[in-house]
């Protein structure tokens, strides 16, 4: 089986192998990363931060993921998961040891459940529909963002090269 930090790998490998359907920005150093952590509360898996240090933010095939960005718009604004999480708690009530990284696109948000971190240090992909709190009701859609994020990748690539 792949480890989550496989995964991120090959993904790297997917996105930069694709990149005429995919948009990436320059990545994040381990000071940005830091205050992202800070700003969160709690650290990045290592799935998902391998694939911020490569590329910040991304997206390939249509599939958009928040990562960490700053603009000179916003000066030193972490955007992204770290925008996207605090506004969520602030004003959803989304729990505090929930890290948004994508959304689906019927309203919820894909979260890290950094309450379950494994010995991996890597946690499970839910769904977190805002205002729901029962914790029990979250769809779980992967045991680690890595396998999760490159399984979702590598299917949308297919389809997207998939002769119609």
């Amino acid at each position: 089986m792949m480890s989550a930090i496989e995964a991120s790998e090959r993904l790297i490998e997917l996105v930069r192998a694709n990149d005429d359907i995919a948009n990436f920005a320059d990545g994040c150093d381990a000071g940005t990363i830091a205050a992202a952590e800070r700003d969160l509360g709690a650290p990045l898996p290592p799935s998902y931060r391998r694939l911020v240090e490569e590329f910040g933010t991304w997206d390939i095939a249509g599939q958009e993921f928040l990562g960490v960005y700053q603009t000179p718009a916003m000066g030193q604004k972490l955007l992204g998961s770290v925008t996207e999480t605090l506004e969520a708690r602030s004003r959803y009530g989304m729990p505090a040891d929930l890290i948004a990284v994508m959304f689906d696109g019927m309203g919820n948000l894909i979260v890290l459940d950094c309450s379950q971190v494994d010995g991996e240090s890597e946690c499970p992909v839910l769904v977190w529909n805002p205002g729901v709190a029962d914790r029990q009701g979250m769809e779980k859609v992967g045991d680690n963002f890595g396998t999760f994020a490159l399984s979702l990748c590598q299917r949308a690539v297919t389809q997207w090269r998939e002769p119609s």
